[in-house]
């Protein structure tokens, strides 16, 4: 048989280019993650132990062009460049379908107008998402369900509270057997009592401000091993002796850079005030700019931590 080699060199592109093109799909897919697989894993996480790796959090998912808050295709996005958990907001529609939305209302962020809880969850589901530049995509509204189904073994979701009845959360992480990877906002302690008397294994974020707050906590048998602190929008010289007692009682801290160091105007004075919050001692930035930000602390990374277990690729 003779043998075409004009063809057979053809052939032989056309195999390595599919090659080529199927790794580079793979590789598209790969996303990194913070996998935590129990409630004893969660806490060891969030333990503050001094030789921490930096966490960062993406407020809403991340605020990326072409990719809307509160979705799941911007929580995809976000962990392609880094490990991150996301701070979302849940709210009820018409028909008390828990959904994934930061306003009362639907114009901002939808094609839609009005109230979301004047909508039911098919009519919701009907709307599209617009982008941070109020571009729109192609991006439906989440429920509360369908990103936490998607969230195991990826990542943590934090949930904020925008009215939506404590009892109806704290029943559906449970439901989903999802205590590992949910945490939820506390803004008081009869909050936390709810859901610690449904799970004991609830992880919080509470707002601390004063020393005395975490003393409320311990006297209302809060397990501080479950609590991050979260201290306000700026890193506050004459708050040090706050942070020192929150990192002291094994906790960590986090700064909401969104309406404060996000704001800064050019690139290299938000990479220098994000570098400088870990040099200060922050343990975690949530950050409308998760990319960046991330981006900004790879220097300081350490090259060792016994928290890099939970840190990950998968596809």
């Amino acid at each position: 048989m003779k043998l075409n080699f004009k063809k057979a060199s053809y052939l032989a592109l056309l195999i390595a280019g599919l090659n080529y093109n199927t790794n580079a799909i793979a590789q598209e897919k790969i996303i990194h993650t913070i996998d935590v697989k129990n409630v004893k894993q969660l806490h060891d996480f969030f333990a503050y132990t001094g030789k921490d790796i930096p966490i960062v959090s993406g407020h809403r998912g991340g605020m990326e062009m072409g990719f809307p808050e509160n979705s799941i295709e911007t929580f995809e996005n976000t962990l392609k460049y880094l490990p991150s958990f996301f701070e979302v907001d849940p709210r009820l529609s018409k028909d008390s379908i828990i959904v994934l939305m930061h306003d009362a209302t639907l114009n901002r962020t939808t094609n839609g107008k009005g109230k979301v809880s004047d909508y039911t969850l098919a009519e919701l589901k009907k709307l599209r998402l617009k982008d941070v530049n109020g571009n729109l995509t192609n991006a439906q509204i989440p429920t509360l369900e369908e990103a936490i189904i998607w969230a195991r073994g990826k990542t943590i979701l934090s949930l904020d509270w925008k009215g939506v009845p404590f009892e109806m959360t704290a029943d559906l992480v449970k439901k989903l057997k999802a205590t590992h990877y949910v945490i939820v906002g506390l803004h008081t302690t009869e909050q936390a009592k709810i859901y610690l008397a449904r799970d004991s294994n609830f992880f919080f974020v509470k707002k601390i401000l004063e020393n005395k707050t975490i003393d409320e906590l311990k006297d209302a048998g809060i397990p501080l091993k479950q609590v991050m602190a979260y201290v306000g929008a700026e890193y506050k010289t004459e708050s040090k002796n706050i942070y020192q007692k929150i990192n002291a009682n094994k906790m960590m801290y986090m700064i909401g850079a969104a309406p404060s160091y996000d704001k800064l105007k050019t690139v290299e004075e938000r990479k220098n005030a994000y570098q400088n919050l870990i040099k200060l001692g922050v343990n975690v930035i949530e950050t409308d700019l998760p990319i960046a930000t991330y981006e900004a602390l790879k220097p300081l990374m350490p090259s060792k931590s016994e928290k890099q277990k939970y840190f990950g690729k998968k596809k």
